[in-house]
């Protein structure tokens, strides 16, 4: 699992077809997707036919120059950002993975996570199967492979239909992209146009970015098939109660993205709201924990009446290596993300607000900080409720036993993070925000409540083939 005191993102997908700039949109789509995964980037194109990738370890616009753009020609095009959880860091995961089969050249890219991949991956081995990599999206690519079908889509079923856990799928072979969500439903997967071209994308953020028209969901359980005779929708997998993640509403969606049929924004600025109503505090500035907290901090501010200020700076200039300094700085590793604005917490009781605390470190060494620069009071407000479990359905989270929430209760959560209170929102009043009523949500890490059995969990043999970590 991640070190990090922090929720490691997942991965985001883009696809296009129609367009004769299919990978500089994609260039473009998966720029708006980069919150969702920063470890990597790949694109493949297609064009008359044949199949061409770039891939490379980095930020999009680390990965991709105007040459590697220019060798990516084509029409038609599925790229993806990655979170590096499974198999570790390095361009052998970077996705998508492109191979080639009897049938021709195939690529596919994937978010979320196969969670009995480890004893499909084992079987697959017995019969001679050979990996090269240590994601579970390559599972998919031997299935596909090894299925008895005859057509492209009906191996994708097939292939799919031998997974469980959360998948959004993009595929692209000959004259189709197809593109395919779980039944659950667990991560977001949308359709949009653009004049001619057909894109999806993982959030209506990225149709956007690329000028493009959101037109909706893709519904959990549904395979979309895009060729040049149009679009066509099948639903050839067994309909299960749908359960979106409801972490991507609170934290991990862009806020100006639609998801799951509502807008983020106005969801995040109702969740300071409910923060404000239910637990108030007499406070003197509200400060967000920028920048998921920002739209949250704003509605406890207007809610509440206390002035809402930038307390806490994020530094956007941080690349993926830094030299530490030789003389040890405390609380260096969170320095370099966010830094105390003296002049809003000095001499002032303050309110902090923020999407969720994992091991709580982070959270401890914010306090300290702020407490250096002079804040009188610290008032903790978390949009969420206390995480007691980890996700198997594709985020990166520490295991049960680091969980912060696991290990305490509230009065010794407020010690150990030296702060004067600290609230969580309910499970309720997340739901309330979210709009709608428990079933329709996945809030299993906050709750218990796993709709997929997290098979990959139960075997430390299995485990070992993704080092023990969930892929993206």
């Amino acid at each position: 699992m991640s070190e990090a005191d922090t929720l490691g993102h997942e991965c985001g997908v883009f696809g296009i077809i129609g367009d004769p700039d299919a990978a500089r949109l994609s260039y473009l789509g998966l720029h708006a997707l980069q919150h969702r995964g920063q470890d990597g980037a790949g694109i493949v194109a297609r064009n008359a036919g044949n199949l061409a990738e770039h891939r490379g370890v980095g930020l999009v616009h680390e990965v991709f120059d105007e040459g590697a753009l220019r060798s990516l020609p084509g029409d038609a095009a599925i790229g993806h950002v990655r979170y590096g959880t499974a198999g570790g860091d390095g361009l052998t995961n970077v996705q998508p993975f492109l191979a080639r089969w009897k049938q021709g050249q195939v690529a596919l890219c994937h978010n979320g996570t196969l969670t009995n991949a480890p004893p499909i991956r084992e079987e697959l081995e017995e019969r001679g199967a050979i990996f090269t990599r240590t994601s579970d999206t390559e599972v998919l690519l031997h299935l596909l492979a090894a299925s008895d079908q005859k057509t492209l889509i009906n191996r994708l079923v097939d292939a799919l239909s031998r997974v469980e856990g959360a998948w959004c799928v993009l595929v692209i072979s000959g004259d189709k992209l197809v593109a395919a969500r779980d039944p659950w439903g667990f991560r977001p997967l949308v359709l949009g146009r653009k004049g001619e071209a057909w894109i999806v994308a993982s959030e209506t953020t990225a149709i956007d970015f690329v000028q493009g028209t959101f037109v909706r969901e893709i519904e959990p359980g549904e395979m979309v098939i895009l060729d040049e005779d149009g679009i066509q929708s099948i639903r050839p997998f067994a309909r299960k109660p749908r359960r979106a993640c409801i972490f991507e509403a609170i934290y991990f969606a862009r806020p100006d993205s639609n998801l799951f049929g509502r807008d983020v924004y106005p969801t995040r600025v109702r969740l300071g709201e409910l923060l404000a109503t239910r637990f108030p505090c007499k406070a003197d500035v509200v400060v967000p924990v920028p920048d998921s907290g920002t739209p949250a901090a704003l509605g406890f501010a207007q809610a509440s009446g206390i002035p809402f200020a930038m307390g806490l700076l994020r530094s956007h200039y941080i690349g993926r290596t830094f030299i530490e300094p030789t003389q040890r700085i405390r609380d260096f590793g969170v320095r370099l993300k966010l830094q105390p604005n003296r002049s809003v917490v000095a001499g002032k009781r303050v309110v902090v607000v923020d999407d969720s605390i994992v091991r709580g470190t982070t959270s401890q060494k914010l306090v300290r900080m702020l407490r250096a620069a002079g804040a009188a009071e610290v008032h903790l407000r978390i949009t969420s409720p206390p995480m007691t479990g980890p996700c198997f359905y594709g985020i990166d989270t520490p295991e049960r036993e680091e969980l912060l929430a696991h290990r305490m209760d509230l009065p010794r959560i407020r010690q150990f993070l030296d702060v004067e209170s600290v609230a969580f929102l309910s499970m309720d009043e997340v739901r309330e925000a979210v709009g709608g009523d428990g079933g329709r949500f996945c809030d299993a890490c906050f709750t218990g409540n796993y709709p997929v059995d997290p098979v990959a969990r139960r075997a430390d043999a299995q485990l070992a083939l993704f080092r023990g970590r969930p892929e993206e």
